[in-house]
């Protein structure tokens, strides 16, 4: 014989404006892979939104310089007889440069489109 007792169901108080509040915590657990992908998703907004630095243009610019001397010095300059250290130095030195001014002022202007796209979307709420 099938069972006749239905379970009871839980109620839902509105409260006084109207919104409707529920016992407990409703809804399943978040699960791990969930969790990770929520973590990494906020860690990235937080990064996006944080505001350009010449520190963090300086930290690009001499990873990037450096990433210049190994190439110039093995690859663009293998010259038997002569020195390649100087020029590769030189040449990187220039390219860091014009890479830490460039790359700020790009990075920069690209978080003020962020934040003015940001500024608009709450706005139209």
């Amino acid at each position: 014989m099938a069972q006749t007792k239905r379970r009871r169901q839980t109620k839902h108080r509105g409260n006084a404006a109207g919104g409707i509040v529920s016992r407990g915590r409703t809804g399943r657990p978040p699960s791990a892979e969930e969790k990770k992908r929520n973590e990494r998703d906020q860690r990235r907004e937080d990064r996006l939104l944080r505001k350009p630095t010449w520190k963090s243009a300086g930290t690009r610019a001499a990873l990037a310089g450096t990433f210049m001397f190994v190439v110039l010095l093995f690859v663009i300059h293998p010259k038997k007889g002569t020195s390649p250290v100087l020029p590769a130095v030189f040449e990187a030195l220039i390219a860091m440069l014009l890479y830490l001014v460039l790359g700020f002022y790009l990075e920069t202007y690209l978080w003020r489109r962020r934040m003015a796209k940001k500024q608009a979307a709450t706005a139209r709420r």
